[in-house]
């Protein structure tokens, strides 16, 4: 089989995994709450990553190295793995994915007012509008189906998470340390998962792992690894072998992925205002990315978000 054969057939696969980790993190969250299963998720495949590179001969981090990567990985994973996974118990898995796609937006809006000296274009203007106007375009919808306090709670926290990955971007875009970025990885991982099981444990997220029901476990081991190994691995080599532009169009197609998938197995509402809504949004997102001068860096998330 050739190369770019097989780089397409990741592509696919990084696509159609990361879409799912959305609706297996629902799941998940069904027997566990989601601060507890973000903190077990984030420890274990961590862990792994850790041990592959030190059985490989990596040296450990400095401690300025560590503390530098546990700062990115509290934006990185912390906030936007952590409060993801803790949103889904209050929305779809398909408004949470599509919610988290609004990223490069804010990594836009964010540099705009770091860097004065950018100056957005009026396509910029219309992408942003766009990619705001159909996310409210889906809440009108979605909002529908839910009352209360705790759908509002749900888009908060994923709102959240969506910004502390956007900064968690600005951060790894400048700032190089001499670590294999996978290496880091591992480190980020780690030192989150510490951060959500204190924050798991503060809020009452945690219950005990004998009360764990069998389907949050195997959602558990799904998640780790599937969506933090196997379609990571499928990320880097599709990164390796196909341009950037091409392999990152994943980003765009995660939200249809949970969207349809959430659709079929939970039965989260699908209807004609959330698919408008949601090629509204991607459309947007995509030309607020054609708009900049240096497009804002979709950089792979270990669960699509």
């Amino acid at each position: 089989m050739q190369t770019k054969t097989k780089a397409y057939i990741a592509f696919t696969a990084t696509s159609v995994l990361w879409g799912s980790t959305w609706v297996m993190s629902k799941v998940g969250v069904k027997g566990l709450p989601g601060l507890q299963l973000s903190a077990v998720r984030q420890f274990i495949a961590g862990t792994i990553i850790l041990a592959y590179f030190l059985m490989r001969g990596e040296k450990l981090p400095t401690l300025r190295q560590l503390a530098l990567m546990a700062g990115i990985g509290f934006f990185t994973f912390f906030l936007s793995n952590g409060l993801s996974t803790w949103s889904v118990a209050y929305i779809s898995s398909g408004l949470a994915a599509l919610i988290a796609a609004l990223y490069p937006l804010f990594v836009v809006l964010l540099e705009l007012f770091i860097n004065k000296n950018n100056k957005p274009s009026a396509l910029t203007f219309f992408g942003l509008a766009l990619g705001f106007g159909g996310i409210l375009l889906v809440f009108y919808e979605d909002a529908s189906h839910h009352h209360g306090s705790s759908y509002v709670t749900g888009i908060l926290l994923c709102l959240m998470a969506t910004i502390g990955w956007s900064i968690g971007t600005i951060l790894l875009s400048k700032n190089t340390l001499p670590i294999k970025p996978q290496y880091s990885l591992g480190w980020q991982m780690i030192t989150a998962s510490v951060l959500i099981g204190l924050l798991s444990l503060a809020t009452g997220q945690h219950i005990p792992f004998q009360q764990v029901p069998l389907l949050s476990w195997l959602a558990l081991i799904y998640l780790v690894v599937v969506g933090s190994i196997i379609a990571y691995i499928a990320f880097l080599y599709t990164m390796q072998h196909l341009t950037p532009s091409v392999a990152a169009l994943y980003a765009y197609i995660n939200p249809v992925v949970a969207l349809f998938i959430g659709a079929a197995l939970l039965q989260e509402p699908l209807t004609l205002f959330n698919i408008v809504g949601s090629v509204i949004t991607l459309l947007g997102v995509y030309l607020v990315n054609k708009s900049v001068h240096k497009p804002a860096p979709l950089i792979a998330d270990a669960d699509g978000m």
